[in-house]
């Protein structure tokens, strides 16, 4: 120690900035490795977790430099240290609770951080937290002691602009490193994660803060006039219920089964002879099934998230990032699980494998209304249990049933795969589904992943059926976007019997076609619906389908069911698609048989225009209502806004028992039902992670080469 004290280096202000600086990145990468999980894999992502605390702190500590006093330019150093210190340990404790950072709104809304907190913060301390301290503390004392003292020379002129501008120059590549491995960083915010660990906490804080001050102007700015025009719009745009589907699912549960990444042209493909999706297409094609073969995903840079967004509020997503991150946390929804819960009774849950603050989920499903989320942390992760984006979907579905048995029914419960998700990565024990070779990888695997994503769900409908929840529920699929993106659709056009040499903008807008399946069992009047629809119509179709009136509801969709439906699809980016012709852009295409109208007539001209008015209207309305958080002044009709204050999903399973138990007698929990025994041993799974034995011929059915036949029995009756 005297050694250290006696050198020269650290007698210069220079050298006390400098320990100063190296002391603080230290604390924050040990922060990084152990109080946060960030996802780190591959050598370029810790470069630049290494780099990322440097750039932001330079810049702020930096800022003491320009100070001519000595001992206040010490001073002030060892405060902003301080402040700094305390933003990383505030943000270590909170993210042991919730995994999650805090924002900005999380700041200022202290009380209720407090109370997340269960009003202590010291049951959420660890030993090691002394390391974030130490050096603040024995760096005070050595400047009170005069152990360590001001250096009195002046500090170059040279020396802050210099600081500064390296700073800055960091900065620049730390943000140009982290677009390389994770494009549009800050323009598709999806997980706070994300931004700590591209650019750091400091900048994850300013950037919240800018975000926030822009939505708080916008807000401020409005009021409930803005509503008007939203109103006449829905009004006009109501589409009456089909009298022949109204309440023919009501109190049934509604189980929503979300397809990640699936395109609707995986239904009956087939490669190199083997079918791809076997159980999806024999519930595609089943009479209890109504099969939506004209159904487009609308989504922007929001993704999943838009897709979630879209089906339970009847809103789109944003022209730019997520409504779940950017708006999630503070936006009043009326949203599905509300909706039904208070309108004919029912609980909700979500059940997803990956951390609870991908999406925003944790703040956004309380502002929906969900009773129950089921994250990550309810679940086994381990090992290769996971992969990039959480959970393999088999062990989601069988990890999911005992909470699942304790709901109260009916429910509303949503489970999220993820296996299918690009890169499409499979560990070589979950298949050996023979993948095509087109020399695209991600192409090429993302067959593999569909084909497990199908026997997952096939596993959970033998579940459904063998514990009596299937004739209960009404069952929804839907692929929530593309997983071929169009940039790889020339390598996957040959697949499709096209050619990539005349592949265009046409053929890219008809790929955006994704699954929607409802199947209902007992009704036998489905079969292929022709209609055009997407994603924004499906919240007030399952209305209608369970008897709830939806007259008064903010909803840009409309009843796929009705005679009035609107069958004009709008996408993200105001192109559009109609039964006859596909805009892309200032182009027309034929959908009869793809080609270009060159020479369009003036009444197709006219009808063109007057869809691409509707569509720009109804985006922006939309819009409007996101950016302004214009339901907040607007309440229908027997509806209760949802206060977020209501929901903690800590504990979910033991208050989900805690209710059961409560209800005695009364209770409807499966569980309940089954004379207070689990039927968890009913599901039964091939997943090798759960069997390490050869499973291969424990459930023919399941195997690559299953007929159709063997499906349409499952849901014929005889196969369970």
């Amino acid at each position: 120690m005297k050694s250290i004290l006696k050198s020269q280096f650290w007698k210069r202000r220079s050298g006390f900035f400098a320990l100063v600086v190296g002391l603080f990145w230290l604390k924050t990468i040990i922060a990084y490795y152990l109080d946060f999980s960030l996802g780190i894999s591959g050598i370029f992502q810790h470069l630049i977790l290494w780099i990322n605390p440097i750039a932001t702190t330079l810049l702020l500590f930096g800022l003491t430099l320009y100070i001519k006093r000595p001992w206040l330019s010490y001073v002030t150093l060892l405060l902003i240290d301080t402040a700094n210190t305390a933003l990383l340990y505030f943000n270590i404790i909170y993210y042991r609770q919730f995994t999650d950072f805090m924002t900005i709104n999380t700041m200022l809304g202290y009380s209720k951080v407090s109370e997340g907190l269960s009003g202590s913060s010291l049951a959420l301390a660890s030993p090691h937290d002394f390391i974030y301290w130490i050096d603040i503390i024995i760096l005070a004392v050595l400047l009170l002691a005069r152990l360590i003292k001001p250096d009195k020379r002046p500090v170059s002129r040279r020396l802050p602009l210099a600081i500064t501008s390296v700073a800055v120059l960091l900065f620049s590549i730390n943000l140009t490193l982290g677009e390389a491995d994770r494009p549009q960083l800050l323009s598709r915010t999806f997980d706070r994660n994300y931004i700590v660990k591209y650019l750091g906490l400091d900048a994850f804080t300013v950037y919240d803060a800018v975000k926030t001050a822009q939505n708080n102007q916008v807000r401020a700015s409005a009021d409930s006039a803005d509503l008007d025009s939203v109103m006449n719009f829905i009004n006009q745009h109501y589409a009456a219920p089909n009298p022949k589907m109204y309440d023919i699912a009501k109190g049934k549960n509604v189980i929503v089964i979300h397809l990640e990444s699936f395109q609707q042209f995986l239904i009956d493909d087939k490669v190199n002879g083997e079918t791809v999706t076997p159980f999806l297409n024999s519930l595609y094609h089943d009479n209890q099934t109504y099969s939506f073969s004209n159904f487009f995903h609308q989504v922007g840079q929001g993704k999943t998230s838009d897709a979630e967004n879209m089906l339970e509020t009847g809103v789109y997503g944003l022209p730019q990032g997520s409504v779940f991150t950017a708006l999630g946390s503070d936006n009043t929804f009326q949203a599905a699980p509300a909706i039904l819960k208070q309108q004919a009774g029912y609980t909700s849950a979500v059940f997803h494998g990956n951390v609870g603050s991908f999406w925003n989920r944790n703040n956004v499903y309380k502002n929906f209304g969900y009773d129950n989320f089921y994250d990550a942390s309810y679940f086994d992760t381990t090992g290769d249990r996971s992969e990039q984006y959480g959970l393999k979907d088999k062990l989601l579905f069988q990890g999911s049933i005992k909470y699942l048995e304790q709901l109260q029914q009916p429910f509303y419960a949503k489970f999220i795969t993820v296996t299918n998700h690009f890169p499409f990565p499979l560990d070589k024990e979950d298949g050996d589904f023979p993948i095509p070779n087109t020399g695209d990888k991600a192409v090429d695997n993302y067959f593999a992943t569909a084909h497990y994503l199908d026997q997952s769900v096939h596993e959970f409908f033998n579940y459904l059926k063998a514990s009596g929840l299937y004739e209960k529920s009404i069952i929804i699929l839907y692929g929530d976007h593309y997983g071929i993106s169009n940039s790889d659709n020339l390598s996957l056009a040959p697949l499709l019997g096209k050619s990539a040499d005349t592949w265009n903008d046409y053929d890219n807008a008809q790929l955006q076609r994704v699954p929607f399946m409802i199947h209902i069992p007992g009704q036998h009047n489905g079969g292929i619906q022709p209609q055009y629809g997407g994603e924004i119509d499906v919240l007030p179709t399952l209305e209608h389908l369970l008897g709830i009136n939806n007259r008064g509801y903010v909803q840009f969709g409309t009843d796929l069911f009705s005679a009035k439906h609107d069958q004009v699809v709008p996408f993200r980016n105001s192109n559009f698609v109609t039964p006859e012709y596909t805009v892309v852009d200032d182009n027309i295409y034929k959908n009869s048989d793809g080609s270009l109208v060159t020479h369009p007539s003036a009444t197709l001209k006219q009808q063109i225009a007057k869809d691409s008015t509707k569509v720009q209207k109804e985006l922006q309305l939309s819009d409007t209502v996101n950016n302004k958080n214009l339901l907040r002044f607007y309440t229908p009709a027997g509806f209760t806004p949802v206060n977020p204050e209501d929901y903690n999903y800590h504990n979910d399973f033991a208050k989900a028992k805690k209710i059961r138990d409560q209800l005695g007698n009364k209770s409807t929990s499966l569980f309940s039902k089954n004379n207070d025994q689990s039927t968890t041993d009913l599901y039964k799974t091939d997943a090798p992670e759960l069997n390490h034995h050869d499973v291969s011929a424990d459930n023919d059915s399941q195997s690559d080469s299953a007929n159709s036949s063997s499906y349409q029995d499952f849901f014929s009756g005889s196969g369970n």
